[in-house]
């Protein structure tokens, strides 16, 4: 018995274990389980959104096959561009080239893209489509370096409209030759091209021109240059042939550039015009002061070396000689003339002393005789002065019969030694007056040097300018 009171506690348990594991109706209230209002569970519908079913793209991009041109063994298709210069960054002269940053727009017509429309709204799309379509294969000839901005995207750019016409637009900066002459540097101006050009697609194929005419190019008012004024902006076109391919379409982007002068005249044309007129300022000086003479002409001419290194260091090595080149140049010889003429008045200083030392040793009485017989044919001289003058010192006391014997031997030989000098001095007379005062050919530089760099400057400026 207690074995089966046992069993059916056992049982009664069970049942009361498996009714509460099954789940509990929940009773109709007549009210929403939620607070909250209906009207945001409304949403919009969704074009986007891929629905069950064959789905119904607007571009078929997937039925056609873009790796070929629209209307593919037809007429050439036209490709119209415009461009709009954001900025000019940087001129060149060591490497002749140019950066600057545009947008560059393609406009042109693909059947394979029309989609029905009845608001006639063009659709818009990134740089993921273009991947998936035919696009132009414009590039830019004669460029070294080039790329499409990507931050914080990639700056690209698709619109389509209804009837198939397409708007490409790129955000490119591109690096490119320009041939410059640097034949008037610094007062020249410089003219490059940015050129464009289908690479593939022959002129039979793919017809590149630009859309608006002129207006095609468009640029920033805010553009500018620290050493170069923009002058202008234009655009041309024109056929350009390789033997091996054929004709191809070139678009142009010429700009006309001039440099401005005024960081130059500070740089480099004041400062050397400076150390000319500095190496002028010997001519003032003692001629017997060597070592402030010398020191003064070998510093204007290094000073000149450095102006002239400093300059052709930011320049091409070019093989023709530059408007800068001329000047300093003549600078430079400037500055060393100076430094010769001291060295010629040096010279002729030295052979003159050494002249008037061989004439002392020859004649030592010489001086004394020409004034003795100066003051003789004066009637005004004094006995302590006669003496002086023959050579004879005040201590020796001589009597009048003496003196007058002296005076007369003294004027004897001072006639005869004039005689013989006489015709030398006559034919040399305008030569010897140079020589004899050296200091003459001081005199005369410092009207040369400064009246022949004057005539230089006046012919350079307004053969140049």
């Amino acid at each position: 018995m207690p074995y089966f009171s046992r069993l059916i506690l056992f049982l009664f348990c069970l049942m009361v274990l498996v009714e509460s594991r099954k789940p509990k109706k929940r009773r109709w209230t007549g009210q929403r389980e939620t607070s909250k209002p209906s009207h945001l569970y409304k949403k919009n519908l969704d074009v986007t959104k891929i629905r069950k079913g064959k789905p119904q793209p607007l571009l078929r991009v997937d039925d056609h096959d873009f790796t070929m041109r629209p209307a593919f063994g037809g007429p050439a298709i036209p490709v119209g561009v415009d461009v709009q210069v954001e900025s000019l960054d940087s001129i060149s002269e060591v490497d002749m080239d140019f950066t600057m940053t545009l947008y560059l727009r393609h406009y042109w017509k693909d059947e394979r893209l029309v989609f029905p429309s009845t608001s006639n709204k063009s659709m818009t799309f990134d740089g993921r489509l273009v991947k998936k379509i035919w696009v132009p294969d414009v590039f830019f000839v004669h460029s070294k370096r080039s790329f499409i901005h990507d931050t914080t995207t990639d700056n690209v750019m698709l619109r389509v409209f209804p009837d198939g016409q397409v708007l490409y637009s790129l955000r490119i900066t591109v690096t490119a030759m320009c041939n410059m002459d640097f034949s008037h540097f610094p007062l020249d101006s410089q003219t490059c091209s940015l050129e464009l050009e289908s690479y593939a697609y022959t002129d039979e194929d793919l017809m590149l021109y630009w859309k608006n005419g002129d207006e095609s190019l468009k640029t920033d008012e805010k553009i500018s240059l620290s050493q170069f004024l923009i002058q202008k902006f234009h655009t041309t076109s024109r056929l350009a042939f390789y033997s091996s391919t054929g004709w191809y379409n070139r678009l142009y982007i010429n700009f006309t550039l001039r440099r401005h002068i005024f960081f130059f005249l500070l740089q480099t044309y004041f400062p050397a015009t400076l150390m000319v007129m500095l190496s002028w300022v010997s001519f003032w000086i003692d001629r017997r002061a060597v070592p402030a003479r010398v020191s003064l002409g070998i510093t204007t001419v290094l000073t000149m070396s450095t102006i002239i290194t400093g300059v052709n260091a930011s320049m091409p090595r070019v093989s023709y000689i530059k408007a800068v080149d001329i000047y300093l140049w003549v600078s430079f010889v400037f500055v060393f003339l100076s430094v010769l003429e001291y060295a010629a008045v040096n010279y002729l200083t030295t052979v003159q002393e050494r002249k008037e030392r061989k004439l002392q040793e020859k004649f030592p009485c010489m001086c004394g005789m020409l004034h003795s017989r100066t003051m003789m044919l004066g009637g005004s001289y004094s006995e302590s002065e006669a003496n002086s003058l023959a050579g004879y010192p005040r201590s020796h006391i001589q009597t009048e019969e003496e003196r007058q014997d002296k005076i007369v031997v003294h004027l004897a030989l001072s006639s005869e030694s004039n005689s013989s000098r006489k015709k030398g001095l006559l034919k040399g007379q305008v030569g010897l007056r140079i020589f004899q005062n050296t200091h003459a050919i001081d005199k005369y530089s410092r009207l040369i040097f400064p009246a022949s760099y004057i005539f230089f400057n006046l012919i350079y400026w307004s053969v140049l300018a």
